[in-house]
Order: C-alpha cells, then structure tokens, then sequence
C-alpha cells in the first residue's frame, strides 16, 4: 500500500495524526505500508512502515515561511513551477506533490497493489489511474469551508483577493474529486459539504470515521488531581476557522471572576494576529502555548485540564474533540460542521464565535465539579463504543480490495476490447 500525504505533521493538523495511526494499524494487521510524503515528515509507530520522501522545496517552514531558495535547490521544472506559484500569493504543495509522487510510481508501478491519496487532489493524481493502479482517496473535509471562512474574516479588498489567491488549489481539488473513484470522508456532515461544495456524486463516497489512540489519550488519576482552573485546546492559533480568538476572548472574560488560565497547543505566528489579541486583551501569564510536544509529553497535558474546548467555527470531524473525550476531560465544542454529530451529549455545545455563550459555560463548569464529572465520563464512554483505530483500518483495507477488485475488472474488459 502506497499513502500519499504532502504535509504530514505529527501532532497538529488531522492528515499527519491519519496518516501515522493509520499506518500503524495496517501494518499491525499484516499489511505492507509505505508512506510517501512531503515535508513535514511523519512521525511513524512501526519500524516495518518505509518512509520514502518526496521533497518540496519546504516553501513554508515554520522558522523560515515564504523563503526564497538558493538557485542550487531548484532541480527540476516542478520546483520551478512550485516556486512562482508561491512568489505569486498561491499555495502550490498539492498540485506539485502529485506531480512528484505520480513521477515516483510510474517508475515503481509494480511495487504496490493500492494506493491511498490523503487529500493531496492534486491534477498529477488523475495519472495514477492511467498506470493502473487502484486509487482510494480520503477527503477529511472540503477545503473550500475554509476558504469561505478565512476569506470572511479578511480585512479588506487587499486581504481578501489575496486569501482567494491563496486558495486558487481549491478548484482543483474540486476538479480531481469528481475523477478520482472512491472517495472516504469521516463524517456526514463532511459528505455533505463534498457533495455540495465538490459536486462528487454521493454514491461514490462512503462514511469512515476516525480513531483515537488511547495507549496516549487516557485519564490520569483522579478527577481532583486536575489542574484547578486549567482549559486546555488544540487548534491551528492563527487560522479563523479554529476560533482561537473566541477561545481567547472568553476565558479573558471569565478571568475578572475565577482563576482560570489556558494552554493552547499550537505555535502562534510571531507577532501574528494571535499574539496581538492576547496583548490587546492583557491575558499576560492566564495563556501558554506549546509545541512539538511528545506523545506522553501530550497526553499529561490533555488529562491534567478542569475543562477542553474545541471552539472551531468549522470541523470536517475533529480528532482532537475524540482525544479530548478519551483523556476523560470535559469538553465545551461548538455546534459547528461534524462536531455534534462526533461528540453527541458527551460535551457542551455552544454557538460557533459566541464569545458570551463560550463564557458562560466555562463560568458554569469551573464552579460545577459534579457537571465536570459527569461530562468527562460521558466522552470517555463514547469513545471507548465508537473510536477505535484497528476498527478504523478493517474497513479502510475493504475498501482497498473493492478498488482492486474494480481495477481489474477495468483491465479485464480492456483487454477483451483489444481482443475484438
């Protein structure tokens, strides 16, 4: 099995957290994984899963995003064509990864009997039906909720033509999923978004959600060994759809009245809107963000929380709402996209960017501990009957040999056609 990933980080972003789980389980059920990916790298549970990289010119590195390479990293036309894509306000990385990756398996056709793309979508992925090969693809979400999100949240006619630019991939994506096969999703809220913003024919994608590892999302100890006051999220800080600023907002509210404080596991752009609003709302010492954190390191952290908040104003699933429920935290999500079909009454939904609303309920489960108790048990009891990964990769491996299956068919009336 060949996965297919241009961006895989390990612990923020849900296709590096799938790709890693997912690997794991397959090889675990006896199955030959490679992973092919761009930067960043995955981190990988089995020794026996093969990595092959797939180098971009890592354009957007966190320590250095929107570089300008040196003339001796550009090897080929694709990095060329990555690099004016991005000098000009887009995002190149899906469509040049495809690219990349179908080079790699026109050349090694024969080493692998499946291939799974993790919402690359990108046009070279079209060429891999041509090699013959089985494609099955995953779309967590359509990105075009995203762009209509952060388009929204622009300031300005500048801000807003370049959040369009950026997002220019989004018809491609668009494009390939009509064309591609079997298409999985996580959610039906997710299905119903592909259908409506993608145009894919709903007979062509099945509903497959996601798992939680629980070996590192469990509870610590006792309810009362919980850090007093602490709210804990993990979130992309500086992208709308995510609602950091909400978060922020609320627990600044809730602060004049209770000792509460918050750490939000993400790494904030420097200087970026993020960091002005926590300046501006002088939340000083009450908020922490971590990163590239271990897995231990992650877990502490979710089961040491009085109370986590997902406060997307848009979720395709959300692994960190189910990693959340299975630390036996209480969790606040908003009523938004995927989220209460995934946590059903084992949470607290409030309305997407209600600051107020957000308050009022972290007001309500700091003084209530026996409504935080109660909460916390309910996520962890539907996660343990509803979440699991092994579960996960069992039916992701039929739908592999569906597509197999289909491939040779298609190869089988090829050749009867050739023969007449």
């Amino acid at each position: 099995m060949a996965l297919l990933s241009y961006r895989s980080k390990p612990h923020c972003g849900g296709q590096g957290v799938y790709l890693r789980h997912l690997s794991r389980e397959l090889v675990d059920l006896g199955h030959t994984v490679e992973v092919l990916s761009g930067q960043p790298y995955p981190d990988l549970d089995r020794d026996a899963i093969a990595l092959t990289k797939i180098p971009s010119l890592d354009l957007y590195r966190d320590e250095d995003p929107f570089r300008t390479p040196a003339l001796a990293e550009f090897r080929d036309w694709i990095d060329v064509l990555e690099f004016a894509h991005m000098r000009t306000g887009g995002f190149p990385e899906p469509l040049t990864f495809s690219l990349r990756v179908l080079r790699e398996l026109r050349r090694r056709r024969r080493d692998f009997d499946v291939a799974h793309d993790n919402q690359v979508l990108g046009l070279g992925n079209l060429g891999i039906a041509r090699l013959g090969l089985p494609l099955v693809t995953s779309i967590h979400h359509p990105i075009s909720v995203d762009r209509r999100i952060e388009i929204e949240a622009a300031q300005g006619l500048k801000q807003k033509l370049g959040k369009r630019r950026w997002y220019g991939f989004v018809g491609m994506q668009a494009q390939v999923s009509r064309r591609v096969g079997p298409v999985l999703t996580v959610s039906e809220s997710s299905k119903v978004d592909i259908v409506k913003d993608f145009r894919v024919d709903p007979r062509d994608i099945e509903i497959l959600p996601l798992g939680v590892d629980t070996r590192i999302f469990h509870p610590r100890g006792s309810a009362a060994e919980r850090v007093r006051g602490r709210i804990v999220a993990m979130a992309s800080a500086d992208a709308p759809i995510k609602g950091v600023d909400v978060l922020l907002r609320a627990v600044a509210k809730v602060a004049t009245e209770r000792d509460v404080h918050v750490i939000v596991v993400s790494r904030p752009q420097k200087d970026g809107p993020t960091e002005k609003l926590v300046r501006e709302l002088a939340l000083g010492e009450r908020v922490r963000f971590v990163s590239g954190v271990g897995d231990t390191e992650l877990g502490e952290l979710l089961a040491s929380a009085e109370v986590a908040v997902v406060p997307s104003r848009y979720e395709g699933f959300s692994l960190p709402a189910v990693e959340h429920m299975a630390s036996g935290t209480p969790l606040v999500a908003s009523r938004a996209g995927a989220l209460p079909e995934v946590v059903g009454d084992a949470a607290v939904l409030v309305e997407p960017g209600d600051v107020e609303e957000l308050a009022t309920v972290l007001r309500r489960l700091h003084d209530s501990a026996e409504e935080r108790g109660r909460l916390g048990a309910a996520g962890l009891a539907r996660v343990q009957e509803r979440f699991a990964w092994r579960a996960v990769a069992q039916a992701t491996v039929e739908h592999y040999r569906t597509a197999i299956t289909q491939q040779n068919y298609l190869r089988l009336a090829a050749r009867g056609r050739g023969a007449t």
